[in-house]
């Protein structure tokens, strides 16, 4: 009979074992990364443009056209595209990031020859009517406004703007953007961006040869359209340290964002760094969920991470507290951070941070989508997959002298931006 009193045995991860995409390439040169694995005839296609053009007078025309782009085209309304491809069982999603952007199709593979001419179509012939730019104007204004009474969004859109400036990592977004959009922008980013050669195809599900004669006779074949475009490209100085306090009279909690630019996933600390900050506030079991949450009592969460883009990384400590605590929990966080940077990390606590993110990278794996995404983690930053393999090896073998050592290379307050938005 089981002794539930008795605790199960714990082991550590020894393997990992990654699925490594097929390479092909369509007809007109778009590259094809295909991870064929599941039992189900389901597939995800994933079209991937590199954001371009960059004009700091005109932030928000990449992301307006990621979201309007399936909103009309030539020949469909937006309605008659939500309706055909609901009529297949299949899901179109947009997704607009920092440094490139997607559009993602679901699809059960029988329904694959209908609901491509859809899709192409959709990245062909977009026309952005006038009317969906007008709602998209007016729902993005409603929304920025409503977003800007929250302390979160306020203390996040500071701290990004203050280390990055006018780029498109640190965008200070204002109605006025919202109001300078035209449509005639918005078709010339589209023509620039949305392009063949500016394309990168990830494929993940049941995807067999039939079903790549199927997406080449559609894109590789007849998708030709040609536009200069430049690839987003910035560089990023030090950090301007300091404290950005956005004063709220009323405000019950106060928003605290603090951190600074760091090291990006090509780095040879990336790997070391990321325990570093598991143990700090990467976790629910992490320092300062323990201190600042289980102990004080200050907050309902907080957490730090490290954030690698194309042309930059970054480190960050996000929570919010009580406005009477704000003072104290500041003062807390640098003292998580100076033990990190003076004291030997137990044997025991890095051992639970080491099975913790072993187990998390173990348990992301768990279809053939997510098997993409971790590709299109190494792919966008230049790396292969002995990546995850030095990744698995310093988590396994980093020890606490090392950690400390990271600490007071990287943790260093005095050079970090601290905003604060509410009362401090």
């Amino acid at each position: 009979m089981l002794n539930r009193t008795l605790v199960p045995d714990s082991m550590q991860v020894n393997d990992i074992k990654f699925i490594a995409p097929q390479q092909q390439q369509l007809d007109n040169g778009i590259k094809v990364y295909t991870i064929n694995a599941g039992k189900q005839a389901l597939v995800r296609i994933e079209f991937i443009f590199d954001n371009v053009n960059f004009d700091a007078t005109k932030p928000l025309q990449a992301v307006a056209v990621n979201h309007l782009i399936n909103n009309g085209t030539a020949t469909l309304s937006a309605k008659d595209i939500a309706d055909k491809v609901d009529y297949y069982g299949a899901f179109l999603q947009t997704e607009y990031g920092a440094d490139q952007s997607s559009i993602k199709l679901y699809t059960l593979n029988k329904h694959l020859k209908s609901v491509l001419p859809i899709l192409k179509s959709i990245l062909d012939d977009s026309v952005f009517p006038q009317q969906e730019v007008d709602l998209f104007i007016q729902n993005q204004k409603q929304s920025l406004q409503v977003s800007l009474e929250k302390n979160d969004f306020l203390a996040r859109k500071n701290f990004a703007h203050a280390i990055f400036g006018n780029s498109s990592y640190g965008s200070n977004i204002s109605y006025a953007d919202y109001d300078a959009l035209q449509q005639q922008d918005l078709l010339t980013y589209y023509k620039a961006a949305y392009q063949p050669e500016n394309c990168t195809l990830f494929v993940a599900g049941k995807f067999e040869q039939t079903e790549f004669e199927l997406l080449n006779t559609v894109f590789g074949q007849q998708w030709n359209n040609k536009e200069v475009s430049i690839k987003n490209s910035f560089e990023f100085q030090a950090s301007p340290k300091g404290d950005i306090f956005i004063e709220r009279p009323d405000a019950i909690q106060s928003a605290i964002r603090m951190g600074a630019l760091g090291i990006k996933r090509t780095h040879a600390d990336f790997a070391s760094f990321q325990v570093l900050n598991c143990l700090l506030g990467g976790y629910f079991g992490s320092r300062l969920m323990a201190n600042i949450r289980e102990d004080k009592g200050y907050t309902y969460g907080i957490g730090s991470a490290v954030v690698s883009m194309k042309d930059a990384g970054y480190f960050f400590i996000a929570t919010e507290v009580g406005a009477d605590v704000c003072g104290n929990t500041l003062t807390e966080i640098e003292k998580e951070i100076d033990r990190l940077k003076t004291d030997l990390v137990p044997d025991g606590e890095l051992d639970l941070v080491r099975n913790y993110m072993l187990g998390s990278m173990l348990g992301s794996l768990e279809n053939a989508f997510s098997h993409a995404d971790k590709f299109k983690n190494i792919f966008f930053s230049g790396l292969d997959y002995g990546y995850y393999a030095r990744y698995i090896e310093t988590v396994k073998t980093i020890d606490a002298n090392h950690l400390r050592e990271l600490a007071n290379q990287y943790l260093n307050t005095e050079d970090f931006v601290k905003v604060v938005v509410g009362k401090k």
